[in-house]
């Protein structure tokens, strides 16, 4: 493969490449050769995708915990079921993205994304409006909404696997910075409506919870039609997408027998054996691992930080910062890998991030503990530390994706790909437990360090990926080998100087 090749070609290279005037062919090489229609459309789709992921997510939630006044049981069921949906059934969507047409695959998930989320936004205003909450509909209606939630989260994944791990290799074909623009725009596009969509539902619903259901209902309908035209342009526009990738999804496979429940925790057992084996399954777990931790703005510190006297203007400016250095490294990225590849890319962003959350978690352990009211800037430097982090875990994200999306082959990328997804669902899961067990604010410190101790284990692994493709982490012995030629060098020339100097005497 080409995209291999180019890999070979960079470990081949020194730690830095060196400097000088790039070669025409080299600046050809680094524009972006798909065309801009089809890379609007393509963005415009995915971004209307994640967004009304974003939106429903925070509203769903918020809107329950209205309903729910006082109790934190109903929201935390709904999201531990639509978790367990995640880690459950993604293998099997994996598969199914494997062996069916692209643009099946994608516009059956923005249905099944779409039309759970209008149902839901239904079942949400019937239980804003009913006079009661001991009545057998609102057990009928919960039980609905978990139900739905969970169509939705897979179908997500499945939207998600297809566009990003699929079509963006397809439509960039051989060509490496064509694929790390189209990965740095889409997870750019990610991050901003993770900051954007929640914050735009909120003030909505600061308004009015029954305005902001509606307008989520409103936005979800008119985007299943963008989204699923546009996708359909993009389709048409690049003919390696209309091929088929994999064997087709033939008739037995759906029989009664297959779809057993033993069957299936068999099928998903094999499923795991192949992403075991893969050589890309390093960094696939590693970015996995990354989902293990408290050490983020969502829920947990976020709880800690309000227990903590910090206010909740604080609170949004300090997660807003964070989001921009997190879209910042969206361009550090392409840029680290444009000059030396996504590995070593890969290697110096994990290692960031590695050193900032140690830093910062051995700050908050040191400051915390001496008292005299210094348990605040504890927490604070904690919250900087990890803002400092989220430059080196993008920059992760990225390269791991690209080195992924290479090397993992068109037949196997939907079951790779939803398998890493389960595991990164199965962790944030296990992340949720234990502030479940460590859950009064002042034992906060045990799941930081803990988050921080995982990030160090991906570290390790990605290092261990690194030694067995590189043979080695750093130039270092190179370098070694380099100054021992040179002093070798230096001591031959100065025998032979003084060689010269003798036979002058004696002349």
């Amino acid at each position: 493969m080409l995209a291999v090749d180019m890999e070979n070609e960079r470990l081949e290279a020194p730690l830095l490449r060196d400097g000088g005037e790039a070669t025409e062919e080299q600046r050809d090489a680094s524009n972006d050769a798909v065309p801009t229609s089809i890379r609007w459309k393509l963005y415009l789709s995915h971004f209307l995708s994640t967004w009304q992921s974003r939106l429903f997510e925070f509203q769903a939630v918020i809107t329950i915990a209205v309903i729910f006044p006082g109790s934190l049981l109903q929201p935390s069921i709904y999201a531990l079921i639509r978790g367990l949906a995640a880690v459950l059934l993604a293998p099997a969507a994996g598969k199914y993205i494997d062996q069916t047409d692209r643009l099946k695959v994608v516009r059956l998930s923005i249905g099944l994304q779409r039309i759970p989320v209008a149902l839901s936004c239904l079942c949400l205003w019937i239980l804003l409006t009913w006079p009661t909450r001991s009545s057998p509909i609102t057990g009928v209606l919960v039980s609905a909404l978990a139900v739905m939630a969970c169509v939705e989260k897979v179908s997500s994944i499945m939207n998600t696997i297809a566009v990003e791990r699929d079509w963006v290799v397809v439509i960039a074909g051989q060509h490496e910075p064509s694929l790390q623009a189209l990965n740095s725009q889409m997870r750019r596009m990610d991050l901003i409506a993770k900051l954007l969509a929640p914050l735009a539902i909120s003030f909505i619903d600061a308004a009015s919870t029954r305005l902001a259901v509606l307008v989520t209902l409103g936005m979800n309908i008119v985007s299943l039609f963008i989204e699923y035209f546009a996708i359909a342009r993009v389709y048409k526009a690049v003919p390696e997408l209309q091929r088929q990738h994999a064997a087709p999804l033939l008739q037995e496979d759906m029989s009664g027998s297959t779809l057993s429940f033993v069957a299936y925790v068999k099928e998903l057992g094999d499923q795991l054996i192949s992403y075991k084996r893969h050589p890309m399954f390093l960094p696939s777990f590693s970015l996995a691992l990354l989902h293990f931790t408290v050490l983020s703005f969502a829920g947990h510190m976020v709880a800690y930080l309000r227990a903590s006297s910090f206010s909740t203007l604080l609170i949004a400016a300090l997660r807003t910062v964070s989001v921009i250095v997190e879209i910042s490294a969206t361009w550090f990225a392409p840029l680290a890998m444009r000059n030396v590849g996504p590995i070593r890319a890969g290697l110096w962003s994990i290692t960031w991030q590695s050193m900032a959350l140690v830093g910062a978690v051995g700050l908050f352990h040191g400051m915390g503990n001496s008292g005299k009211g210094k348990e605040w800037w504890g927490a604070f430097g904690l919250i900087v530390g990890v803002i400092v982090s989220r430059l080196g875990l993008w920059g992760f994200d990225l390269s791991a994706q690209t080195l992924i999306q290479e090397e993992v082959g068109g037949d196997a990328r939907g079951s790779f790909s939803s398998t890493e997804a389960a595991f990164q669902n199965l962790f944030e899961l296990l992340s949720y437990a234990m502030t479940i067990v460590f859950s009064r604010p002042e034992q906060f410190g045990y799941p930081a360090t803990a988050s921080a101790v995982v990030v160090l284990v991906a570290a390790a692994l990605f290092a261990l990926f690194v030694r067995r493709r590189r043979g080695h982490l750093l130039h270092v012995l190179k370098c070694v080998e380099k100054r021992r030629h040179g002093r070798d060098q230096g001591r031959q020339q100065g025998i032979v100087r003084s060689r010269w100097l003798l036979l002058d005497q004696m002349a």
